[in-house]
């Protein structure tokens, strides 16, 4: 999962069309420098790349009021729309231990509709229950964490990791089910 990919994509289509700066800017406005890998250098080279292959289409602009080169606004092609929803589904529904995936996932959650976003993080509770229960059966074997020594300390921040994005994602549904948010098909206020 490229959580700079969902995060350039993402900017660029609440944008409609946008500029790398423009892109760089909602980014840090969100925070993302801090809990991503969202570096200014990553993310105009995700929109170049991005373009080169056809997830992003280019358009050169006036030059800009500096006097520097054109600036070069992008805009999600059909392929880049999927290719975004596709990585945001993925997200949504992952147990991965990695903080900035889910966070760019609920930086965009409302771009899928209310029932779809409930439905992909009860996926994910799946998933992290299924995981929890392989780090206990597989690693542990029946065991305690302690008798492993100082490497058991391991297995227990994944046991505790599991059971604390678990019980957050219960939460999230929670709210999500209760009306929190706007989200896509929800009719306007």
């Amino acid at each position: 999962m490229s959580t700079i990919r969902l995060l350039v994509l993402g900017a660029v289509r609440q944008n409609g069309r946008a500029h790398g700066y423009q892109v760089r800017s909602d980014l840090e406005y969100w925070g993302a420098h801090e809990w991503s890998n969202a570096k200014p250098g990553s993310i105009y080279h995700a929109l170049k790349q991005m373009a080169k292959q056809g997830a992003l289409l280019a358009h050169e602009v006036a030059p800009s009021t500096a006097g520097g080169p054109p600036r070069t606004e992008y805009e999600l092609t059909a392929e880049g729309e999927a290719e975004y929803l596709r990585l945001l589904r993925e997200a949504l529904s992952s147990y991965n231990q990695k903080p900035d995936v889910m966070s760019a996932a609920i930086g965009f959650m409302v771009d899928l509709p209310r029932a779809e976003v409930v439905a992909l993080l009860r996926a994910r509770l799946e998933k992290l229950a299924r995981w929890r229960e392989s780090v206990t059966e597989y690693y542990l074997g029946g065991k305690g964490a302690e008798e492993f020594g100082h490497i058991g300390e391991i297995m227990n921040m994944w046991v505790h990791s599991s059971d604390a994005g678990a019980e957050w994602t219960r939460g999230l549904i929670g709210r999500v089910e209760g009306g929190a948010y706007r989200f896509a098909t929800d009719p306007p206020p």
